[in-house]
């Protein structure tokens, strides 16, 4: 049963038939809430998951945490990251933690073995288990906690809803996103910290805020700044070696903002007049109905809706070849299928023309 919300964004073929079919729903805003284009239903509530993490160092950020702890682009870069767990990283997340004066063992996020293949095998050779600095959202976790330090709050359960960092960065989200907080459905990461769920054409919103906040606060603004420069141009430490976040914004040399989330969801921002002359900021929010707990339909959507746009130019998407229109080889590498985008999305003519 489908689900009335999502419509068909990727196919699967298997000869000459669809086998599979991928569900989802697109959103694109400018930072006053006008859609400029979707695909099934932009007012689809749902969480944002690792998505949400630019918003979750933004009031750290906002109240002068990188200055006041002399945290490096790279280091900011981190704690908006779902990092891989490379030895690079851990390094960069044990930085930050000696600069705030905290320590792994006040990281409430979890264990999980490194995304990078390569890292976990060597762990796994040197008999070394994972340590909550390999987990992904360490980076998000010592942000928070640089927070609560720098607002002299209490350490210990940084996470839970109603200590003060958890408070903040709901009312920070909240008015990016364009809602009052008591419309921002709350649950729990992961991670086990907060994570939200708001109507895609909401998370939209806040993404072209991150890129374009000039109607936001001074404050504000300097800070949305501060953090798109470091991930932009510190894509390395966003995701990872390989990984589809740090390959799109090294492969457009940063003019795209990226941070996918599990659960198939992943939102992108475009600064003013990349569309072209005179367009505005652009959000992005992708959901792929099925959580696509392998990945190869949500970022092949991201890239579709991307030249969709007129975004991404032909010798970028070729660089990028390999997270879209993939072949489908059986194990005996015998071409079997194809991975496919099939969608549309509805532009406004007001930016787009007929």
């Amino acid at each position: 049963m489908t689900h009335p919300n999502y419509v068909p964004l990727i196919e699967i073929t298997r000869g000459s038939i669809v086998e599979s079919i991928h569900f989802g729903a697109i959103a694109v805003s400018d930072n006053t809430g006008n859609l400029l284009a979707t695909c099934g239903d932009p007012y689809t509530v749902t969480y944002l998951r690792s998505s949400a993490k630019p918003f979750q160092a933004l009031p750290m950020v906002e109240a002068g945490g990188d200055t006041a702890y002399d945290l490096s682009p790279s280091e900011l870069a981190l704690i908006c990251a779902s990092h891989s767990g490379t030895d690079e990283q851990v390094e960069k997340v044990r930085s930050i933690q000696k600069k705030v004066g905290v320590t792994e063992s006040d990281l409430l996020c979890g264990v999980h073995e490194p995304y990078d293949e390569e890292t976990a095998r060597a762990l796994r050779a040197r008999g070394e288990a994972p340590s909550p600095n390999r987990h992904n959202c360490s980076g998000k976790h010592t942000g928070m906690l640089a927070f609560a330090r720098l607002g002299g709050w209490p350490v210990k359960n940084y996470v839970e809803l109603q200590h003060p960092v958890q408070q903040a960065i709901l009312m920070t989200f909240a008015e990016m996103a364009g809602l009052p907080p008591e419309q921002v459905v709350v649950g729990v990461d992961g991670c086990s910290a907060p994570n939200f769920a708001v109507p895609l054409a909401n998370a939209a919103r806040a993404y072209a805020n991150v890129i374009d906040p000039r109607n936001l606060s001074a404050k504000r603004a300097a800070a949305c700044q501060r953090i798109t420069r470091a991930m932009t141009r510190h894509p390395e430490m966003v995701a990872g070696p390989g990984r589809f976040d740090t390959r799109l914004m090294e492969a457009t040399g940063g003019r795209i903002l990226c941070k996918s989330g599990a659960e198939g969801y992943l939102g992108m921002a475009l600064e003013p007049e990349a569309l072209g002359p005179r367009t505005p900021a652009v959000g992005i929010a992708i959901k792929i109905a099925d959580g696509d707990l392998t990945g190869r339909a949500l970022r092949c959507v991201a890239l579709e809706v991307l030249q969709q746009l007129g975004a991404i130019t032909p010798q970028e998407l070729e660089d990028l070849v390999d997270f879209c229109n993939q072949p489908l080889y059986n194990q005996r590498r015998i071409l079997v299928g194809q991975v496919q985008p099939h969608f549309e999305l509805t532009k406004d003519e007001r930016y787009f023309g007929a």
